[in-house]
């Protein structure tokens, strides 16, 4: 995507210019007429069809907003399988034929284009010759402008599917697995008598985000970050984060003027950016949002990856987002906090004072234990990847083992469903602190659990293993797809066994029955404790969890019957459209490590053992002038043989590696269980020889910037 570049305003009350740049409802309100702006805000809340009849007139209005902000050209902004965004510009202008020009932006160009799909990855859908393809306007997600190359560019939210229907983008999918969900969860709440006034219900999203900010010119010193974003090569650091000293530490002044920059931008398209802080590792910062309906936050993430991106640069930055540029320091995430709301603004998941008598959010809590047991698989599948693969078990992140955490208040209610009674909710309290002048705090009823992939944490869930170069559409569509399926399920139970008009008696007794089979039956997913020692690894496979360590492991789990089944059961994507997408996430694993590997090959034979042999001759003429004066000096030929048997290691494995490398098998999944089994341990020798190597020579030698250089430089 193209750079970013906004005016500064003078104001500095963000209230002033938040939405600037979107086509939001304000705008709607004041350009629409009132009958249009009225149906296209059902469209919006409450998710009716779109009336084809204003389009012509939305189209109208938002080209007029759009000029007036100094657009020139239009685009549908879309997320194909590549993972990142795509858009085709379109200029405004409309030659009349006679010399003149005006301006056009009609119904058509608004609610649908027509972009090359020939070169997208559609994993065997469309072959390179079948090149039509079709990007159709979401209206549910506001419109916006990108300002850049002195013009800007209105950017039109829209999904991408091909010739032949099949969804080749994140977007489409979720917005069906979101209408999946509202359908199940509406059985619910007609079931507990609470649907009066509810017209749909929606799943809503904060999305962390973790990167590094590194300096340019060790960018440009290293070609393993260039292109594939991390480090393939680099000796550790004396210091990396062990006394954890940057955690929330000073934000240096450099970089608060890039997360002002980065925030000012944000806010203008609308973007509820709320919390900044430096992170664990040196050189690692985060950015946090409000909350916001997940079909409207997932763009917003992908825009704020775009902007974080394109700012940095401007304050001599590379932004990373890695999940592991570094090796031995934290690697970076996004956390995925997860709700269900209501369209009348009512959280599902909100336990309120007296949780144990809170059936009906009991049930929604059981529903998503349900789901996350019976498909840790698919959760650990979501966030599969070549980069969430180092991170993933390591001290900054959950490991591989999907299980949920509810806490202490939580799971002695669980306890007592179990029971069939349910008596307390157990209350967090007060803290005094011990100072007359310090306030008394008040005390959650549970801990926190950052080693937990799948935690509660109040009144949302946090699915903290989502990688942080990561679009997050796609866990969320698997996240929502899940439990629209347990939902289904227990509002199928429910039904069955109360029957037309229960009694209230009958009612507490039946859901308090299905309650506590629910436990009993998924409660082995639930676990408090430290998913990074050990004996959790033994505990979860006497559970029966699934232990899914690496990427080629995981993607299987979306060809199997069932979960093909139940996508399909449920409209999020046919057989043929997960079978498809499974192919392009397999192929992009295999292509994302071979790129590494012939980095790798690239830097240590034609920078690293160069300048390794440089040193072997340098020691070599020092091993001879020493014997040469006729001083009995052998430590110097010791050293000599040494770092040659070092040259000679490292010399065999970039043989070793360059054979892997050209193994390429036709199945993707084949290839994919190669590289976990030979190609990557082949990458991890090689790094292991040159990190010696450097370990051992002289700074000037060497050919890269260091760790300690690039962590702690600014």
């Amino acid at each position: 995507m193209h750079s970013q570049t906004t005016e500064p305003s003078t104001s500095i009350d963000p209230s002033a210019f938040f939405g600037h740049l979107t086509f939001n409802t304000d705008e709607m309100s004041k350009r629409l007429p009132p009958p249009v702006a009225k149906s296209l805000a059902r469209t919006i809340a409450k998710g009716e069809k779109l009336d084809p009849s204003i389009v012509d007139a939305v189209a109208l209005a938002m080209k007029e907003w759009a000029l007036e902000h100094g657009a020139t050209h239009y685009c549908h902004w879309f997320t194909p399988l590549t993972g990142s965004t795509a858009e085709k510009h379109d200029a405004f202008l409309h030659p009349f034929g006679d010399g003149t020009a005006g301006t056009r932006f009609a119904g058509d160009n608004l609610a649908f284009g027509e972009p090359d799909a020939s070169s997208f990855p559609s994993g065997g859908a469309r072959q390179t010759f079948e090149a039509r393809g079709y990007t159709a306007w979401d209206a549910t997600s506001p419109a916006f402008i990108l300002p850049g190359g002195g013009g800007g560019t209105l950017c039109i939210p829209s999904v991408f599917v091909s010739y032949t229907g099949e969804a080749l983008d994140l977007k489409t999918p979720l917005l069906r697995s979101i209408e999946a969900v509202s359908a199940q969860a509406m059985r619910i709440l007609k079931i507990f008598g609470t649907d009066e006034g509810v017209s749909r219900v929606h799943t809503t999203l904060g999305s962390e985000q973790e990167y590094f900010l590194v300096d340019e010119q060790f960018v440009e010193d290293r070609e393993d970050l260039r292109l594939c974003g991390r480090t393939l090569f680099g000796a550790d650091s004396p210091k990396g984060h062990q006394l954890d000293d940057h955690y929330f530490g000073t934000i240096p002044e450099r970089v608060l003027a890039y997360m002002n920059d980065v925030e000012r931008q944000l806010m203008e398209l609308g973007i509820p950016a709320m919390t900044r802080h430096n992170e664990v590792a040196p050189g690692q910062y985060e950015i946090a949002p409000m909350f916001e309906h997940a079909n409207v936050a997932v763009d917003h993430q992908m825009l704020t990856m775009h902007v974080l991106r394109t700012t940095a640069p401007n304050h001599g930055f590379v932004c990373l987002m890695h999940e592991k540029p570094f090796a031995g320091v934290n690697g970076s995430g996004k956390h995925n906090n997860w709700a269900i709301c209501t369209d009348t603004g009512v959280n599902l998941l909100d336990p309120q004072d007296d949780t144990h008598t809170n059936m009906q959010f009991l049930v929604f809590l059981c529903a998503v234990m349900k789901a996350v047991h019976q498909h840790g698989a698919l959760l650990r599948a979501s966030v599969a990847s070549a980069g969430n693969d180092h991170r993933l078990g390591a001290n900054e992140a959950p490991p591989a083992i999907v299980s949920i955490f509810m806490g202490e208040m939580l799971s002695d209610i669980l306890e007592q469903l179990e029971s069939g009674k349910t008596k307390r909710t157990k209350k967090g309290g007060t803290l005094e602190l011990g100072a007359s002048t310090l306030p008394t705090i008040p005390r959650h009823a549970g801990d926190r659990n950052r080693t937990s992939p799948f935690a509660f944490t109040g009144n949302k869930f946090e699915f903290r293993a989502v990688g942080s170069t990561q679009p997050v559409a796609w866990p969320n569509t698997i996240v929502n797809t899940i439990v629209a399926e347990s939902l289904d399920e227990i509002a199928t139970d429910l039904e069955k066994k109360l029957g037309a008009k229960p009694t209230p008696k009958k009612m507490e007794s039946t859901v308090g029955a299905v309650l506590a089979k629910l436990v009993k039956d998924h409660k082995a997913v639930v676990f408090d404790g430290d998913g990074y020692g050990a004996p959790w690894h033994q505990e979860a496979e006497e559970r029966e969890l699934e232990n899914l360590r690496t990427t080629a492991d995981a993607l299987p789990a979306l060809r199997r019957p069932e979960v093909l089944k139940m996508f399909a059961k449920y409209g999020v994507l046919s057989r043929d459209e997960m079978k498809l997408r499974v192919e392009v996430l397999l192929e992009t694993y295999g292509t994302q490590l071979g790129i590494e590997a012939r980095t790798m090959l690239s830097i240590g034979r034609r920078e690293i053992l160069p300048a390794a042999l440089r040193h072997q001759a340098d020691l070599a003429e020092t091993a001879a002038a020493t014997a040469a004066a006729g001083l009995a000096d052998g430590a110097a030929a010791a050293e000599l043989v040494d770092f040659a048997a070092g040259v000679d290691a490292f010399r065999a494995s970039l043989k070793d590696l360059d054979a892997a490398e050209a193994k390429s098998l036709a199945d993707a999944a084949k290839h994919a269980a190669f590289c976990r089994d030979v190609l990557i341990p082949a990458m991890e020798a090689v790094r292991a020889t040159a990190d010696n190597l450097e370990s051992t020579m002289p700074t000037e030698l060497w050919p890269m910037p260091s760790y300690a250089t690039m962590l702690f430089e600014r």
